[in-house]
Parts: C-alpha cells; structure tokens; sequence
C-alpha cells in the first residue's frame, strides 16, 4: 500500500511533469524494502526515498547528504511514535473530517493537473479508487496533526523568554524585509443588463436539457466556467458557512438528488445539484457563467475611482470613502486598511504599482484579479518601512512568533524522546 509521504511526492512529481519538468528520481525502483519499525508501523525504503526527493525537489539540491537521510528517517519514526499514543490514547477524527481533508487534497490534485482525467492518468486509476487508496493514511495524518495540535497550544512564551531568545539570537535572525503600510478603495465593474439577459437565456436553456435527461457532467465540463469545471462541475465538502451566504441559502433548501433553479451571487450565475449531505456539510456539483461584463462596465468603474482618488488628494478622508464605497468586505470596515505587508508578498503586477508610488500619494486606478473575476482598485500608500535588522523595538511579534516556534520544537522533541522510552521502535538500515 502507498503511504501518505509517497502520495505527497506523487503530487509534487505531478505538478513537475505538468511543468515541463525533467525529475531526477524518475528512475526504476529498486526492490523495497522494511528500514525501520515502529509499534505495529512500518518505514520502507521506498517511502524514506519519496519523503528525501520532495525535500530535494522543494530545495533545489540535486543529492542527498547522510545527515537529511538521517533527519528524515527520524522525522518520520516520530510521526509513527506520536500515531502509536493516539492509539493508546484513543483519538480519532470523525468520517466527515477525513471526507473534508481528503476532497480538498483531491482537489488541490485536480487543480495542479489541470483535469481530472490527467489526475486518473498519472495514478493509473479511477479518483473513487484514489479516494479509497488515499482514505487509510489521510486519517492517519489528521490523528497526528490533531495530537500535535492539542500539545502545543497551551505551549506559550513570556516576555522575558523572548527577551533571552533574541539576546540568544539575534545574529542569527533573518532581516526585515521592506514593508508598506496600504489602504484600498476596491470596485468589481457591474454587469452588462444586455449581455446578462444573454447569459441567463443560456444557463436556463442548459437546465431544461438536464431536467430532459442530458448529462450534467458533460454540460458542466463544455459551458461551467467556475471551480470543478473539468471534473464535471463538483466541488469539494463543505460546511454551512464556508461558501457564499445566498449559494447557501440555495443549496441547503435542496434535497440530495434534487436540481436548483437558475439563481445569481457576486460570482454569477448558478445553476446546481446537492448531490449528498451530512449534517451540515454539503458536496454539491454546479454550472456557473460569470457574470458578463463590457468595456463600458470596465469605464464607469475606473470612472468611478478616478473620482474618489481626486476627492481624497484634495483632502477627503480616503477612509470613508472606503468604507462607503468599497467593495472589499475583508477591509472596507477598517477603511480599506491592508496592513503592514512586505513588498515581496505581494503579486508582481501589485508591487510594481506600490512601488512606484511615493508615502502619501494614491494610485490610478488598476485592474486586479480576484478568482476567476477581477475588479480596479486605487491604493493609498500611508507609509514605507525601509529592510532592517530584526530588533525587540519595532519587530516584538515576529521575535516573539520565532521564539514560540522555537520552543515548540524543543518540547516536541522532547517528547518524542519520551515516547521512545514506552513504545517499540527499531531502525534496520
């Protein structure tokens, strides 16, 4: 059976061949074998030869040290110690939370792939048979992760801790990288009332074949252009909550099996089938067309922010005008505010805009891509924070956040150390 380290790699591998890419680890297998035994767990060598070429692959090294082969072979005994107590311990994870887990991780495959065809095609079967192969070790992870979890939340740091870490440290830590702190008054461009007409003419047409008896599927796969589209319009779990409220209305009025009528959200129109439910998380599967929009929707928002931009340099407060007229719900309440962000986080469209900017000034208006739409915004930019050394005055969270890493790590390891004491594990290199 294929371990879970072995299903990681293959994603990675997945997203390499898709690229273009030639991988150094392509070569034939040699005969597997057991290097290491852990309770009733088992290590190949195979499985310890998968976990090393995705480290290699994510680091860009072309071979392998003794030292990380070492490193990784420990790393993945304590993975088998820590699953080992949870046996004991008796934690497990419920069969929604591994469907979740497991859906997104299929999804995320799909995504990197580009089909679902082509995900079926590297594995040499069909995604039920990936999900039941995938089921064993995807609930294995979510037991460690959760044991994990449950320990190092109540592991915290004091002020003098990270007082002495950075004392300790401080040569050591990376630099501040330039920051700036953004305000922003976004606009998605409002649909075009003719075209729309169009598109709802379309989706209603596509619902009467369905309800007709043509292939849903099939329908999604040619005319969908949302998420799922190539795997037949399907979406992964979700819970009540998760998804757009007036998608959520909708869905979670329909019966599993039963079909939705033609209806709108921001991102378009809908039309789509519950295909299973559990308590309050739903799998639907849906065929979405944006809503459409023409160059004068493009116009009138651009207008519109060229508007905003003079008002605000001739001294209106930008932040209530962004909070009137934005629409970006994650920051129109806090005045647009983005935050402190550095400049190498940001997309490279975005960072060229903001760094041609000087502090106080605000930007033209520029397009943005937001999913599978895109709206303009104008940027204000409030202040610039030049790269600096790492210090307790200005960067107390990122030490503290370092320091917290840091002591995590040691009592983790102590602990594993103490599951070595109560629980049989052999290495057989």
């Amino acid at each position: 059976m294929r371990h879970a380290t072995q299903r990681s790699m293959a994603a990675l591998l997945l997203m390499a061949v898709i690229a273009g890419h030639s991988l150094l680890w392509s070569q034939q297998r040699v005969i597997d074998r057991i290097v290491a035994v852990v309770d009733k767990e088992i290590i190949t060598e195979s499985e310890l030869n998968e976990r090393v070429n995705m480290l290699l692959f994510q680091s860009r090294m072309e071979s392998a040290t003794p030292e990380m082969r070492r490193d990784v072979l420990h790393s993945k005994i304590a993975d088998k110690l820590i699953l080992a107590q949870a046996i004991i311990d008796s934690v497990e994870v419920g069969e929604d939370e591994v469907n979740q887990a497991l859906d997104q991780q299929i999804s995320n495959l799909i995504r990197q792939a580009g089909s679902e065809q082509r995900v079926e095609q590297y594995y040499g079967m069909p995604i039920t048979r990936i999900r039941r192969e995938f089921r064993d070790d995807m609930r294995k992870q979510l037991i460690i992760q959760r044991m994990r979890q449950t320990r190092e939340s109540t592991i915290q740091v004091t002020r003098r801790e990270v007082e002495e870490f950075y004392e300790t440290y401080r040569d050591s830590l990376p630099r501040v990288p330039e920051e700036v702190e953004l305000s922003n008054i976004f606009l998605l461009p409002k649909p075009d009332s003719a075209l729309q007409v169009q598109s709802e003419r379309l989706l209603r047409g596509i619902r009467d074949s369905v309800m007709k008896g043509a292939d849903f599927g099939a329908l999604a796969r040619q005319y969908s252009r949302g998420p799922g589209a190539e795997s037949g319009g399907e979406l992964p779990w979700a819970k009540r909550g998760e998804l757009l409220r007036e998608f959520e209305e909708v869905v979670f009025s329909l019966s599993e099996g039963e079909y939705s009528q033609v209806f709108t959200t921001d991102l378009g129109l809908h039309f789509v089938q519950l295909m299973e439910r559990r308590g309050e998380s739903v799998r639907v599967r849906q065929i979405l067309l944006p809503l459409p929009k023409g160059e004068a929707s493009d116009s009138m928002a651009v207008a519109r922010l060229l508007d905003l931009r003079a008002q605000a340099q001739k001294g209106a407060v930008f932040a209530d005008f962004a909070k009137k007229y934005s629409e970006d719900e994650e920051t129109k309440m806090v005045g647009g505010d983005l935050g402190r962000v550095s400049l190498d986080q940001l997309a490279p469209e975005f960072r060229t805009v903001v760094e041609q900017l000087a502090v106080g000034t605000i930007s033209e208006p520029h397009r943005v891509a937001v999913g599978n739409s895109y709206g303009y915004q104008i940027v204000w930019l409030r202040q610039r924070i030049p790269a600096h050394a790492m210090n307790l005055t200005d960067d107390f969270r990122r030490v503290e956040q370092i320091a917290l890493y840091f002591k995590r790590n040691e009592k983790f390891a102590a602990w594993v150390e103490e599951l070595k004491q109560s629980i049989y594990w052999e290495i057989r290199l």
